[in-house]
This record gives C-alpha cells, sequence and structure tokens, in this order.
C-alpha cells in the first residue's frame, strides 16, 4: 500500500517546502523571462513575457524615442534559451512593440510627461499594466513590475539605469529603485 506509514515517529514533511538543489538554478544562471517568472509569481514564462511587454510599453510612453532607443540598444541578449519558437527572442524584441501601428505612433507622439501633456503618473502606471497585462488577481501588481523592473536592470548599464529613473513618475521610481 503505497499510502502507509512504515514510520511514525518520524514528523510529515511538506513536500512542497523542500527545495532539491538538483534543481534550483541560482538567480544569476536563470534567463530575464525565468527572473520575471519567479519573482513576481507567474505560473508560465508565456505570462512573464506577455506582462514585461506592457511594463516595456508603459515605459516607453513615458520616454522620448532617443531614450527608448538607447535601452534598446543595450537589450541585446537572448530572453529565454529554448527551441520554442514563441519564446525565442531577445529582450530588445521585449522592449519594441509587437503592433506595428502602436510602434510606429510611439516614435512619432512626444513622451506622456511634462507640461500641457497627457501625463502618466503613478497610479495610471500601474492600473494601465495591471489592466492591459492581464495580470491575474493572485499577483500583486507592485511586485511583478518590479520583478520586470530587476531583470531589465540587470541587462542595462548604470547610465541606462540612471536614465529610465528618471522618466518614471514617483512611486513607480521608487519601485524601480528597490528592484
Amino acid at each position: 500500500m503505497p499510502d502507509q506509514t512504515y514510520r511514525k515517529d518520524l514528523p510529515e514533511i511538506d513536500p512542497t517546502e523542500i527545495e532539491d538543489s538538483r534543481t534550483a538554478i541560482a538567480e544569476e544562471h536563470r534567463s530575464f523571462l525565468e527572473k520575471v517568472m519567479v519573482k513576481a509569481g507567474f505560473a508560465d514564462l508565456y505570462d512573464a513575457r506577455d506582462f514585461t511587454e506592457v511594463v516595456f510599453r508603459v515605459m516607453r510612453d513615458l520616454m522620448t524615442t532617443q531614450a527608448s532607443d538607447r535601452v534598446e540598444a543595450e537589450l541585446h541578449e537572448e530572453a529565454l534559451p529554448t527551441k520554442e519558437k514563441a519564446l525565442q527572442m531577445e529582450v530588445a524584441d521585449l522592449w519594441r512593440d509587437t503592433n506595428p501601428i502602436v510602434g510606429f505612433l510611439s516614435r512619432v507622439r512626444p513622451p506622456w510627461q511634462g507640461p500641457g501633456i497627457f501625463k502618466i503618473d503613478s497610479d495610471r502606471f500601474l492600473f494601465r499594466v495591471a489592466n492591459e497585462g492581464g495580470l491575474p488577481r493572485t499577483i500583486e501588481r507592485e511586485q511583478a513590475v518590479k520583478a520586470v523592473f530587476s531583470a531589465t536592470k540587470d541587462k542595462l548599464s548604470s547610465e541606462r539605469i540612471q536614465e529610465i529613473e528618471s522618466w518614471l513618475p514617483d512611486h513607480v521610481r521608487q519601485l524601480w529603485q528597490e528592484a
């Protein structure tokens, strides 16, 4: 009988609380999307990819085209080593908008910051990423945003990190600094 207990003097162990060192991947060896998935608590890499694209879209909306291009230039690293076509991409591919019309418009319009321009404050930033990213109710939006920020900062120079920080609204800037 597989459920029979032979040694009743040993405490029960919850197998979900045991970390097997053979299967645990050290943080520095995780890919970009794996870091986002684990830190945010996404169910799979596809959710991490989709949410990252939305966070990047809102970030680009805050920046000038030139600033966005400088960030993209530093993100040329594989997002996930895989044979699966849907996940074969560079982090820069996630930074670029997949919708050609939105991508074009974001290049010709001014950043959504400054006097007389529709402004994206921290509440609107977090609202957009949660709604456009299809964030499940079980995942805290700030934690998910910090997961994307953390994985992104690992790929950028200190100059780009500072530049992005200068474009972010107050509370989102704090999340960026904490990531």
